[in-house]
């Protein structure tokens, strides 16, 4: 076997070898639960980077492990595989270092970052898996090792919002486990293929198809958040702010959207999709589950709730974007996954500082919140801007793909829903920035700490620094040929079209 078959293998384990150890230190043990971590997000790194730079020249890097009577665990890192992957271990990185100033020196912190890099292990899994039973098995994967995370804290609150999430997921992967063993009965493979291999059966088994579709999406919608599947997203925002980073802009929503790229590219293909169908009424769905989360964060007063209520909305433009079929309105969706993912990554921790610093954790306690966290809320305003697609943030070049994509595919509607998304975006926004940067101080925080030169610890302060930074250079050099954009480009080339 070669060294770039098991460079797949290498990535995966360079995260869950750190969590199984760490699961073993005792409380106390906080140099090396750090080192452990930082060397697991080094070697996962230099893995990916090599893995790019191979990709981009050509290589492969797949290898297949027996797991029973014509059916293997699959790694590929083809070009859409490492671009998740990529966004995956980025932000990893970033995550950790703010989980790390965040929770390290609180209680039961060895069990947190033994699951917070499991959860890291599974989404790279779901991310380099080459086939649907290898992206079952660490989505389920992903779904248990979250779960220790949102009850972290150990309230009842914490655990209603645990049961919640167990019920929903565990009934998505049972919709989606359906629909993968029928699919199997009718096609003998589980092969994600470019363009897919439905075509070769649909002709036959039409309702079959059809119903199969329904099943992988409603599974997969539970994650993604589609409406009606997303009512345990909101309540788990009672975990930590790292793990609300963690939720919405790496691992559990974003799994479920790129399952549901992964069905609709390489599972059906999206010309047979569309043929059967089935791309319209999922753009209406996701078009409905954007006004929808948009509208419920307008009136939410609980900072996180209401970013929570954003992403319901946000995650569903990657899904309108492969369902409007067409290049175009693809690039949109595509690259939504990394241009949503650094900028709610970036509200999240602004989000996570306010309310370790200040005690903050409503939108109505946030006057004149800009003048004494200027760094955090100038991070948070990008974030923002970015969201509601302003130019040049890199939430602007999401939605000018979505509009021209939907333009091109004779999908004028859609300009509509982007329209009226991006005004209730401003409506939910813009009041907190108005009121962080214009409004007087209350005399007193709710709950304020003091950190001496800087507004907040430092390893709190950096990532949603850093993020910004990223939502502001991928917007401001979207063309370039470093971008995320070009290599959405690569994908659309090699994989879809």
């Amino acid at each position: 076997m070669s060294i770039d078959a098991l460079i797949p293998l290498f990535v995966i384990l360079s995260s869950f070898i750190p969590a199984i150890i760490i699961f073993t230190l005792p409380q106390e043990k906080h140099y090396t639960r750090t080192l452990l971590n930082l060397l697991g997000i080094f070697f996962t790194l230099v893995f990916v980077v090599w893995m790019f730079v191979g990709v981009y020249h050509g290589h492969n890097y797949e290898i297949h492990l027996p797991l029973i009577h014509n059916l293997d665990i699959s790694l590929n890192a083809g070009p859409l595989a490492l671009f998740f992957t990529g966004l995956s271990s980025v932000l990893w990185f970033l995550t950790t270092i703010y989980a790390i100033g965040y929770l390290e020196g609180s209680a039961h912190s060895s069990r947190f970052f033994g699951f917070f890099s499991l959860c890291i292990t599974a989404t790279i899994g779901v991310s380099l898996s080459g086939n649907l039973i290898t992206f079952l098995i660490f989505y389920e994967i992903l779904t248990l090792s979250a779960y220790p995370l949102i009850i972290h804290r150990g309230t009842e609150e914490s655990r209603i919002a645990g049961g919640k999430y167990l019920t929903y997921t565990l009934i998505g992967g049972a919709l989606l486990l359906l629909g993968t063993v029928w699919l199997y009965t009718l096609t003998g493979t589980l092969e994600f293929t470019p363009k897919g291999f439905i075509g070769v059966i649909e002709a036959q088994h039409h309702f079959a198809v059809i119903m199969i579709f329904i099943l992988l999406i409603a599974g997969f919608g539970v994650k993604a958040a589609l409406f009606p599947l997303h009512g345990w997203l909101p309540l788990a925002m009672v975990a930590p702010a790292p793990v609300s980073a963690l939720l919405h802009a790496v691992a559990v929503v974003k799994a479920g959207a790129f399952g549901i790229v992964r069905v609709v590219y390489e599972v059906y293909g999206v010309e047979t999709a569309a043929l059967l169908g089935l791309t319209t009424p999922l753009a209406i769905l996701a078009s409905i589950t954007i006004i929808y989360g948009s509208l419920k964060a307008l009136f939410e007063d609980n900072l996180k709730r209401r970013l929570a209520y954003s992403t319901v909305s946000q995650v569903s433009y990657i899904i309108l974007g492969i369902a409007i079929v067409g290049p175009i309105a693809t690039i949109g969706g595509i690259i939504h996954l990394v241009h949503q993912g650094v900028m709610k990554i970036t509200l999240f921790f602004g989000a996570g500082n306010f309310a370790e610093t200040l005690g903050i954790h409503h939108v109505s306690e946030m006057n004149g919140v800009g003048k004494r966290m200027p760094w955090t809320m100038a991070a948070f305003s990008i974030g923002a801007f970015g969201m509601i697609g302003i130019p040049p943030i890199a939430g602007f070049i999401s939605k000018w793909y979505l509009g021209y994509g939907a333009l091109e595919a004779g999908q004028e509607w859609v300009i509509l829903v982007l329209a009226l998304s991006s005004l209730l975006n401003a409506g939910y926004f813009l009041p907190i920035l108005y009121r962080a940067w214009f409004l007087a101080p209350a005399e007193s925080w709710p709950d304020e700490h003091d950190f001496g030169r800087w507004e907040t610890k430092l390893s709190l302060l950096l990532p949603p620094v850093i993020t910004a930074f990223f939502a502001l250079i991928f917007g401001l050099f979207a063309g370039s040929s470093w971008s995320p954009l070009s290599w959405v480009y690569l994908i659309i080339q090699r994989e879809f079209y």
